[in-house]
């Protein structure tokens, strides 16, 4: 009995160990949080000083004996008046080193928005921007990971501010929730947001970010507008005006089309008796059929004009075991 207990016991703490392990590689490490707050709260001092909002606020010590609603006043005050940041990196009242001075210079790159807290990953914890262009944060947490705070249901709605650490993001320590329930058209918007920011994109892990350095192709793009019912319809008008573009993106454009509409007619064709074969589409038709590709490509060749054969998709219908 004893036995069992004690491995029990061991089994739960080596379960504790792995989840905190898992949890640590989605925060910052604990040096890092003492530095960031080292550099942070001096420069919310600095700019009180600047811009007399708080009251006896002299020291970096002082922020703790205000409410927290007070210090994010001050907050605010800091990121509208950004140009400070640099005033207190040029008169560098506390000595701190090049090093440190490189870090807090790098928070004039801030990103304030409102996310959708999306997903937790084992890295980082995806912020969404779900604006006109999205994009995807891998942000990291402080001394308390994201799912520590939030738990295990997403998405949840934020206001943050991003800011660089290194080659890595974290938030300012201070952020608004919103407690709204989002029902399946909102979460479908979410899903379909974050698939195309990671595409566009990828996961966005150190700031500043520049869509422009990102170089993606008119075919990567094509591929991922007919990706799904949803953004075919979604992009209808992108697909236009890449196909008017470039003709010569009819030939991707047929061929990724092929590929969805052979699922479609793969079933009806099981359906109505067809367990083997090859079968040829275009323009979302089966045009042609046989017992190998090669017989098919011939069949097409004998019934197609030679322009419009690129066009064609041929699959194979397999037996299912």
């Amino acid at each position: 009995m004893y036995k069992k207990a004690f491995q029990k016991a061991l089994l739960s703490n080596r379960g504790k160990n792995h989840l905190e392990t898992e949890r640590e590689k989605m925060r910052l490490s604990k040096q890092d949080v003492k530095l960031f707050y080292k550099l942070y709260h001096p420069l919310l001092v600095y700019v009180n000083k600047k811009l007399n909002i708080l009251e006896g606020l002299d020291s970096a010590e002082g922020i703790g004996k205000f409410p927290i609603v007070e210090i994010n006043n001050l907050r605010k005050k800091l990121y509208e008046n950004s140009e400070l940041i640099e005033a207190f990196v040029t008169e560098n009242p506390l000595k701190f080193s090049t090093d440190e001075l490189k870090i807090i210079s790098s928070w004039k790159k801030f990103v304030k928005e409102r996310f959708i807290i999306y997903r937790y990953l084992k890295e980082y914890t995806v912020f969404l921007d779900i604006g006109d262009s999205p994009k995807a944060y891998g942000v990291l947490g402080l001394s308390t990971s994201f799912e520590e705070l939030f738990g295990p249901h997403l998405p949840i709605m934020v206001d943050a501010t991003l800011l660089p650490f290194r080659d890595k993001i974290i938030y300012d320590s201070i952020f608004s929730t919103f407690s709204i329930v989002f029902g399946g058209g909102l979460r479908r918007r979410f899903n379909d947001a974050y698939r195309e920011a990671k595409h566009r994109f990828g996961i966005i892990t150190s700031l500043p970010f520049s869509a422009e350095t990102v170089k993606q192709s008119d075919a990567d793009r094509l591929r991922f507008y007919l990706k799904s019912e949803s953004n075919r319809e979604r992009y209808w008008k992108e697909i236009e005006e890449l196909l008017n573009k470039d003709p010569s993106l009819l030939i991707l454009y047929h061929q990724e089309m092929g590929k969805i509409k052979a699922r479609i007619h793969g079933k009806q064709l099981r359906e109505i008796g067809f367990t083997r074969g090859w079968f040829a589409i275009l323009e979302n038709e089966v045009i042609a059929s046989g017992t190998t590709r090669e017989e098919v490509k011939k069949n097409v060749q004998n019934i197609l004009p030679a322009e419009k054969r690129n066009f064609v998709y041929i699959f194979q219908l397999k037996s299912k075991r």
